[in-house]
Formats: structure tokens, C-alpha cells, sequence
């Protein structure tokens, strides 16, 4: 009877290790993301004074958020701040720290139309936006407008009824972080909207157009509530100290419609934390927090004549195997990705895209860079199937993955 029982389980098991194997797929495939070490060389190249912008943006794109905030610093230049321990101290006493997901949504309720910023190298930024879709959708926030889609009727009718982002859908959205925002978005049931128009230029007459192309899609279902994601300054109400208005001033001019205004740029972690704000220091946080007064009033983040109903606050980020602990979390689990037994020169790309969606074209769920063979290569995925690319750029593989 033992001895039956024995032959059975090692026939199981080594039917479940044959079942596991994967098949390993030579395939012809082409990316857009760059490897790390051609943004070093265009860098290093590159002349204009912005250029580490466009580096931070690049690395932000392949999934690199630490490379993204550093490259950032190099542009934005700075030297460490701090509080007293008094000016601590009386900051901790005036304010109370709320969950700001939670706040958000809360005081969602009251309005029509939200407002949320971004910077255009923090994934984070498009990842707490994410979090925040399915209950703005339970409380009537049933569209999305987003300043980085492209502006183009076809080409957003398709994305709409295709449910998933490729690369024409915008260049910020490559980043696999706001690919998943949208991807996300879309399966809640949100219409996606695009408002953006670089025909006008930059300055006054693009704030002006962006509200107006708001407009129309408000004038179109006036009774239906609007979830707005724009970069940096476009949430300002107030008087603008260069635009005289930003969009969100500009869009309760033409509307009548107050916004709930959110600015999550202003106090975002730097590359080196010791760079950072130190208002953020002061507060040792660890979750995404806003600040309310005895008088229960949120602080805004306040500059001259302008501002935003409330400003939140990031706790800063730690690293499980050199990739965001974010990506970890929100029913996303850390996915260990074998590549030791792929005949390929390194260093690799390794890209995870959504079962049934198109390879050639869709944006990736996540994407990593592995040196060699024995390095850590972990991925941020939901519990799915994946079809997992491996490529150098001149070859690729692909394989299939599943997450339970």
C-alpha cells in the first residue's frame, strides 16, 4: 500500500513539473524602450539645458523609477533643507494626518469635477491616480480626461472599444505605470477623453484650450461627473503668475463649475531623500497623506495668487529588488522572472504583456532591465496570464506566465 502510494506522488509530481515547464519562443519582435545604457549615451550627448528632463522621462517610460527621480535631481540641481525640531513640532501639532486616498474620495462626493496632477517622471503620481478610479466611478465619476492621450477622434473611438493602451495612444502613457491606469480605466467603464492640443502653443493660449476642449465634453452630458489627470501646473485655480489662468481656473470661467483641485507634484520624493522638501521630512509618513487643521480645512498647496484645494503628501519609496515596494502592492504580486535558461546576450529587456493583447503594439503591464543571467528580475503583475518578451534588440524570446 506505502509502496502504491509513493509511485503515485512521484508520478504526480513529475507530472506537475511537466505541466510547469514553459515553452520558450523564438520570436521577430521590435521596442521602443530604451535600454539604460543609450539614455546614458544620448544624455551625455545631448546639449540642452532640459536634458535631464528628458532622460528622467525616458527612464520613467521603462519602468526605472530610481533612475527616473535621479536623473530628475541632476536637472533640478538643490542642496539639503530641514526644519528645527520647534518647527517640527508645531507642524504635528497644527495638523492632522488623514489617509489621502480615503479624503479624496470623500470629498469627491461634494463636487463634479476632479482635478490631479502629475509629474511627467513620477510613475507613483499615475499609480495613486489609479487608485483612486473604482470609487470615484461608484460615486458617479464616470469620465476620464487625460492631458497625455492623444488628441485624435479615431484613434481614442478605437481605444475605447479596444480596452487596452498601445504606443500611439501617448507618449507619457508608454510608461507601464500609466498604461495600467488607462488599462485600468477602461475595465471600470470609464470614457476616456483626450484635451489636449499643442496646435496653440504653450502659455496662455494652451490653458485657455485645454479648458475649452473640457467644455464641450461637459456641454455634452452636463449631469455626469469629470475626473481630470494633467501635469504639473495645469490644476492651479487662481491667478497664474505667468498664464494669468491655468486650466482648472480657466475651466470654472467657461463653466461656472468649481473643481476639486489636487496637487500631488509639489512635495514629491527626489532621487536622494535627503533633497527632499522639508515639509515631507518633517512629517515621517507611510502612506499617501493629507494634512487637516482644527478646523478640519485640508492645506492647500498655496503659491502667490494661485492654488489647489489640497496638496498630498508620498511617503518615500523603498526598494524590494532594486524595484519600488509600490509595485507590490494593490493585488499586484512581486513575480520572480527565470532567465538562466534563455540562450541570449545580455543585458536584457524583459517586458510582461497581457494575455491577448498585442505584443507589437500594446504598452506592457511592467517592464525591467537584467545585466546578466543571475540577476534579481522581478515583476509587478495581477493575477492573469502573461506572455513574457525577453529581448537585447537584436534577438528576442517569448514565454508565457501565469500569476495565481
Amino acid at each position: 500500500m506505502r509502496e502504491t502510494f509513493y509511485i503515485l506522488t512521484v508520478i504526480l509530481l513529475l507530472t506537475s513539473c511537466k505541466e510547469e515547464k514553459r515553452t520558450i519562443e523564438k520570436i521577430d519582435f521590435e521596442t521602443n524602450y530604451k535600454f539604460s545604457s543609450v539614455i546614458e549615451n544620448e544624455t551625455s550627448k545631448d546639449t540642452v539645458n532640459w536634458k535631464y528632463q528628458k532622460s528622467a522621462t525616458s527612464y520613467a517610460t521603462k519602468g526605472d523609477y530610481k533612475n527616473a527621480l535621479i536623473q530628475y535631481d541632476l536637472g533640478m540641481g538643490g542642496k539639503e533643507k530641514n526644519f528645527s525640531k520647534r518647527q517640527i513640532d508645531s507642524i504635528n501639532n497644527k495638523y492632522e494626518k488623514v489617509n489621502a486616498r480615503n479624503y479624496i474620495i470623500e470629498k469627491a462626493k461634494e463636487n463634479q469635477i476632479v482635478i490631479i496632477n502629475e509629474a511627467h517622471h513620477n510613475s507613483f503620481n499615475r499609480v495613486f491616480t489609479k487608485s483612486l478610479l473604482k470609487e470615484l466611478y461608484d460615486n458617479g465619476y464616470t469620465n476620464l480626461g487625460l492631458e497625455a492621450l492623444t488628441n485624435n477622434d479615431s484613434l481614442n473611438t478605437t481605444l475605447n472599444n479596444r480596452k487596452y493602451p498601445v504606443q500611439k495612444t501617448g507618449y507619457y502613457i508608454k510608461d507601464p505605470q500609466f498604461g495600467n491606469l488607462v488599462r485600468d480605466a477602461l475595465d471600470i467603464g470609464y470614457n476616456l477623453f483626450a484635451y489636449e492640443n499643442m496646435g496653440k502653443g504653450s502659455g496662455k493660449p494652451r490653458e485657455i484650450e485645454q479648458a475649452k476642449n473640457i467644455q464641450k465634453v461637459i456641454d455634452s452630458k452636463p449631469n455626469e461627473k469629470y475626473l481630470i489627470h494633467c501635469g504639473y501646473d495645469h490644476a492651479l485655480e487662481g491667478n497664474h503668475d505667468y498664464w494669468e489662468k491655468a486650466m482648472a481656473s480657466r475651466l470654472t470661467e467657461y463653466t461656472g463649475i468649481d473643481p476639486l483641485t489636487i496637487n500631488q507634484t509639489k512635495f514629491s520624493e527626489r532621487g536622494t531623500s535627503e533633497l527632499n522638501q522639508p515639509f515631507l521630512k518633517a512629517l515621517n509618513i507611510s502612506e499617501s497623506t493629507v494634512l487637516i487643521d482644527k478646523n478640519k480645512n485640508p492645506l492647500k498647496y498655496e503659491r502667490g495668487e494661485a492654488f489647489t484645494d489640497i496638496v498630498v503628501f508620498h511617503p518615500n519609496t523603498e526598494y524590494i529588488n532594486n524595484r519600488p515596494n509600490w509595485l507590490f502592492e494593490n493585488g499586484n504580486k512581486n513575480v520572480s522572472i527565470l532567465l538562466n535558461d534563455i540562450q541570449i546576450e545580455f543585458p536584457v529587456m524583459v517586458l510582461a504583456f497581457k494575455k491577448g493583447e498585442d505584443i507589437n503594439f500594446a504598452i506592457p503591464v511592467d517592464i525591467t532591465e537584467a545585466e546578466n543571467k543571475t540577476e534579481n528580475c522581478n515583476l509587478g503583475l495581477k493575477k492573469g496570464t502573461y506572455e513574457i518578451v525577453v529581448t537585447n534588440g537584436k534577438e528576442s524570446f517569448k514565454f508565457e506566465q501565469k500569476v495565481k
